[in-house]
């Protein structure tokens, strides 16, 4: 057994039927289940003892008050592996913030406004394969959370954009609901971690701490990949926040005491977890000249310098309150891995991505990796 000489482990693994709030039923988990399955290392005698080890997913629904954008209903998935390890996986898939960004159809194209079966794990790649040996989390338990609510998971409101278009921007009130299934399905859990991607990325801080005050002698470990460089610009907190009804799920932490609308930003949500649960190890991977990052913020009207300055300013900034924050900065205009089998061979600076990320999920010391010749494409 290894133990962590950093605090470690963040992530999170799900689902016994959680209810999302505003409901006292929860609605039954779907029957179908899908399975793959994974070689081991062990010999033995016994024959049936070479057979592998099944990855079973599970997918759950929990009704009450969570949904997708369009009012649909909302979907996550659960593979119980090891109870002692889990995965809290939040998915990306852009944002919406204006009548146009947010249409369901037409104009809508910058995010995803419903769950289906092609949310599915089970044939997923990368640190999704749980019967992948090069994966760090092979046996596992993982919760897989989609993402359909153009929030970055960090919403709870309804809001109309026009007498045509009313969203749900229910984020938060949806992973919360698979961070509590988590919770009451693996109440042992000892290594956590919270991963996720471009949007989904952008909140493993959030769930990082709130998995932390559900489990608190777990240790946790944030992933972030793809979400680096997006500033903190009050007005633009202000203005979307409203949108998505942050506010309404701020976390009851002392280190949130003088929260507004203004200082409740992205890459504040590193301090303000770091503060509260300073055992939390903190790490995130970008793409120095992320071509998905640019446009975001340009969409946002945030476009001031490039992506790599501006990940580069937000780890000083967030350093510089004293939350250390490991990072993987690759070259090129690439946006996210974790879900890419490319994950497994990525370098940088002679440093094999997987191997960073598995010294940082079994709790060994890793360094910073920056590109040196960062150029785009």
């Amino acid at each position: 057994m290894r133990r962590r000489t950093l605090p470690a482990v963040l992530a999170v693994a799900v689902l016994l039927l959680g209810a999302c709030a505003g409901t006292d039923d929860a609605t039954d988990a779907d029957e179908t289940t899908t399975t793959a399955t994974v070689a081991t290392d062990e010999t033995t005698d016994d024959a049936a003892d070479d057979e592998p080890a099944e990855v079973t997913w599970e997918a759950v629904s929990p009704g009450g008050d969570c949904q997708c954008a369009d009012g649909s209903e909302y979907r996550y998935w659960v593979s119980e592996g090891d109870p002692t390890r889990v995965a809290f996986f939040l998915q990306g898939g852009g944002a919406c913030f204006t009548a146009e960004t947010c249409a369901f159809e037409g104009g809508g194209t910058t995010y995803k406004v419903t769950v289906t079966d092609a949310d599915d794990p089970s044939d997923g790649s990368g640190l999704l394969d749980l019967t992948d040996g090069r994966n760090p989390l092979e046996g596992w338990s993982m919760v897989y959370v989609p993402y359909c609510t153009g929030d970055v998971h960090l919403g709870d409101a309804t809001t109309e954009y026009s007498d045509e278009l009313t969203v749900q921007h229910k984020g938060a009130v949806n992973a919360t609901a698979a961070l509590d299934d988590l919770t009451d399905r693996f109440p042992d859990a000892a290594e956590v971690l919270v991963a996720g991607e471009s949007a989904g990325s952008i909140a493993t801080p959030y769930y990082a701490g709130l998995a932390h005050d559900r489990l608190p002698d777990a240790e946790i470990t944030v992933l972030a990949d793809g979400s680096g460089a997006y500033p903190d610009v009050p007005a633009v907190n202000a203005t979307i926040g409203a949108l998505w009804g942050t506010l309404n799920a701020v976390p009851d932490w002392p280190t949130n005491a003088d929260v507004t609308a203004e200082n409740w930003s992205l890459p504040g949500l590193f301090v303000r977890a770091g503060a509260h649960a300073p055992d939390i190890t903190f790490a995130r991977h970008d793409y120095a000249y992320d071509a998905t990052q640019e446009f975001f913020a340009a969409l946002a009207g945030i476009a001031d310098g490039t992506v790599l300055s501006q990940m580069d300013a937000n780890e000083v900034l967030i350093e510089d309150t004293g939350v250390d924050l490991l990072s993987f900065t690759s070259p090129g205009d690439d946006h996210t891995i974790l879900s890419q089998s490319s994950v497994w061979e990525h370098e940088a600076e002679g440093v094999r991505l997987i191997d960073w990320i598995t010294d940082l999920v079994e709790g060994d010391p890793v360094a910073d990796v920056h590109c040196t010749e960062c150029e785009a494409g």
